[in-house]
Order: structure tokens, then C-alpha cells, then sequence
């Protein structure tokens, strides 16, 4: 019998958990404009809202790797569990800003320590070549908690719109529940002191960082920073901006992230790999750019909900396609640095994940369209640079 087979009970364990906390970060974009009318606050305070989340998991994120190596990869999922269901009781027991930031901190300081935890668990307990199936199954529950978050988290807002984060709460405890006593430990007790000892002379985050800036492959780091900056623009306002203009419903924002999900997801399965061996991965990225920008400012024109539906459809679509195809271009561009690329990819998303609902949040509190006029003019910045860069490498190519 095979590893994956063997161990099949704890791969549903860590599928239930990480599906629990990326649904649970997804359930606040429909409900954030209820929250935003109720405790008084503004756009900027709630492009915080979403940074802080990001900045606190990016900076946390080193250090649970290494706990995760030194203490068990059980103790921090279930630590992790526990915080993350902690924070989700919080936001919806807040009736301040102050702890609405304290919730979300919180839920990063979970989503750091339970991310690299199940994503070694699983390679502890899968052979080489079973491996890819194994993260295949984990990053399949991340795109579906982030597809079912929203959706779940409008349609159960009709009962009340703190009732779907204690809903969070409770399953949170209940997985944390079942991973104490029915998973076991993947990395046995010899291992961690093996682990402790080597702890290293690794580089920071923030050397990587300073060295990137003077690597081959800046200008393609750039783009997934300029890329995720715009994406993270666009999406952390969309709920205020639909709301706010239009007055759309919970239930309505629900429904039309939703709907743009699942598509996008469909798509990944089905044909995005015809698509790139078609087409090639810059002129996936160069297209999808070009249509995101369109399409974020056919936004701003169009009014009836049907149309709306339509238009973010095509955003979001081209958004699931983007960042796949950019991910496979940087595996690509890595050669033998995987890791460390991937890494420095990871990174570089972040920070546009934490700037992006910044400078979105203070655009919208000067004008509701600002934001989006900003993330079409960011994504038509990444189309350039994806030239400039698809430019370069043909001259370097012919040297």
C-alpha cells in the first residue's frame, strides 16, 4: 500500500483544517461594508484591515516553518487552529476597530503557523512521487475555501452578520478537536532535536529581499509585486465599492465572487494547460493583463446587476488564469533555485497583498472610483513591464 493511502485519514485531517481557515479568511469581503456601516469606519481602515492580516502572515511565516521543524508538525497546526478560532470569535464579538485589527493579526499568526505545517506534514507522509498529488489535494482545499468563504459567509449573514464568523469559531474548535486526538505526529521526537541543532545561518527574509534587487530575475519579481499589488487593489475594495454605489446585498456580493470563482477554478482544471502549451506563458500573462485592466474600468460604466455579474466574471477569470501562469513562468525562470524562487515568489506576492488594500482604502475614502481607476492603471503598468521583460530576455537570448 501506498504512503498516501496509508496515511490517507490525516491528508483529511490537514485538508479540513486548511479549508476551515481559508474559508474563514474569505468570509469577511461580504460582510466588511456591514461591519464598516455599524462600527463607524472607513475605507482606510479597512484596507488595513485586509494588510494587516497578510503582513502579520508574511512576517510570521519563517519563524512557524522553523517551530514546525523544532516542536512537531501537530503541536503548531493545533496551536495554529486554536488561534485561528479565537480570532474568528473575536471579529464577530468586536464592537471596536482596535480589535478588529487584534482578530485579524491573529488570524495571520494562525494561518502562519498552520500553512507551512500541513504543507510539511504532507511531505513527511508522502513518497517522492506521490508528493505532488498530496499538495495537489492541500492547495485544491485552499481554492475552495477561498471560493466558499464569500459565499458561505453572505448567505449565512442573512441570520445575522456576526453569526458566520462564531459559525467559524465553532468549527474551528471542533477541528482542532479532531486533530489532538486523531492525528498523529509526523516528525518523530529524534528529528526535532536533529532540527533544533541545524537551525541555522539561513538568510532573513529581508536579505533575500535586498539580493533579489540585483538578481537576473528582478524584473519578473517586480511583475508579481506589481501584479499582486493591482489584484489585492481591486479585490479587498470590491464588497464597499458594489455595496456603496450600487447597494448590493451580503448575499449579492456572495454570489458574484462566488460565481467568478468557481469559473476561474473550472477553467484551471480544464484548460489552462492547453492554454499555456498554446499560447506560451507570456502571451497568456500579456492577454489576461490587458483584459483585467479593461474590464476593472468597464466597472466603473456599467450599473445593472447582471452587468456587473458580468464584467467581474471576466475579471476574476482572468485573474485565476494570471496567477497560475505567472507562478509557472517563475518555476521556469528558477531552474535549480525551486525553492528559493518560490519562496522569494511568495514574498513578493505578500507585500503586493499587503500594499494593495492600503493604497485602496485610502483612494476610496478621497473618491469610490479612485481604487479601481488605480488597479486598471496598475495592471496596464504589469502589461508593460511584461514586455520590457519578454524584451530583454529575446536580446539576451540573441547575444
Amino acid at each position: 500500500m501506498s504512503l498516501l493511502l496509508r496515511n490517507r485519514g490525516a491528508i483529511l485531517i490537514l485538508i479540513l483544517n486548511i479549508f476551515l481557515v481559508f474559508t474563514g479568511i474569505g468570509l469577511v469581503v461580504p460582510i466588511m461594508p456591514n461591519y464598516m456601516s455599524e462600527l463607524h469606519i472607513n475605507g482606510s481602515v479597512v484596507g488595513l484591515l485586509f494588510a494587516a492580516f497578510s503582513l502579520t502572515q508574511l512576517l510570521l511565516s519563517p519563524l512557524a516553518g522553523r517551530l514546525s521543524d523544532s516542536f512537531g508538525r501537530k503541536n503548531n497546526i493545533v496551536l495554529g487552529m486554536i488561534i485561528f478560532a479565537f480570532s474568528e470569535w473575536l471579529f464577530g464579538f468586536v464592537t471596536t476597530p482596535y480589535l478588529l485589527f487584534a482578530s485579524r493579526m491573529l488570524g495571520g499568526i494562525g494561518a502562519a503557523l498552520i500553512m507551512p505545517s500541513i504543507m510539511a506534514y504532507t511531505a513527511d507522509v508522502t513518497s517522492s512521487e506521490e508528493r505532488a498529488r498530496g499538495m495537489g489535494y492541500i492547495n485544491a482545499a485552499i481554492t475552495t475555501g477561498f471560493i466558499f468563504g464569500p459565499g458561505i459567509g453572505g448567505y449565512i449573514a442573512e441570520y445575522g452578520i456576526r453569526v458566520p464568523f462564531y459559525a467559524a469559531a465553532a468549527a474551528g474548535v471542533v477541528a482542532t478537536v479532531i486533530t489532538l486526538f486523531l492525528l498523529p505526529e509526523s516528525l518523530p521526537a529524534n528529528k526535532r532535536t536533529i532540527f533544533k541543532s541545524v537551525q541555522t545561518d539561513k538568510q532573513t527574509l529581508w536579505s533575500q529581499l535586498l539580493q533579489s534587487f540585483r538578481a537576473s530575475y528582478f524584473m519578473s519579481l517586480l511583475i508579481v509585486f506589481v501584479l499582486s499589488f493591482g489584484l489585492a487593489n481591486y479585490e479587498s475594495i470590491f464588497g464597499l465599492f458594489v455595496d456603496h454605489k450600487y447597494g448590493f446585498t451580503p448575499k449579492d456580493i456572495a454570489f458574484i465572487i462566488t460565481f467568478g470563482s468557481i469559473a476561474g477554478a473550472v477553467v484551471q482544471i480544464t484548460i489552462f494547460g492547453w492554454l499555456l502549451n498554446r499560447f506560451g506563458e507570456n502571451k497568456v500573462i500579456s492577454l489576461c493583463l490587458v483584459i483585467a485592466g479593461l474590464f476593472v474600468l468597464l466597472t466603473l460604466f456599467v450599473s445593472s446587476y447582471w452587468m456587473i455579474l458580468a464584467v467581474t466574471f471576466i475579471v476574476f477569470l482572468s485573474i485565476d488564469i494570471l496567477r497560475p501562469a505567472i507562478g509557472t513562468q517563475m518555476s521556469k525562470i528558477a531552474e535549480e533555485q525551486q525553492g528559493y524562487i518560490a519562496g522569494l515568489n511568495s514574498a513578493y506576492t505578500s507585500l503586493g497583498n499587503i500594499a494593495g488594500p492600503i493604497v485602496a482604502g485610502f483612494l476610496f475614502d478621497i473618491n469610490i472610483n479612485y481604487p479601481y481607476l488605480s488597479a486598471a492603471l496598475v495592471l496596464f503598468l504589469c502589461f508593460v513591464l511584461t514586455m520590457r521583460s519578454k524584451k530583454g530576455r529575446m536580446t539576451s537570448s540573441a547575444d
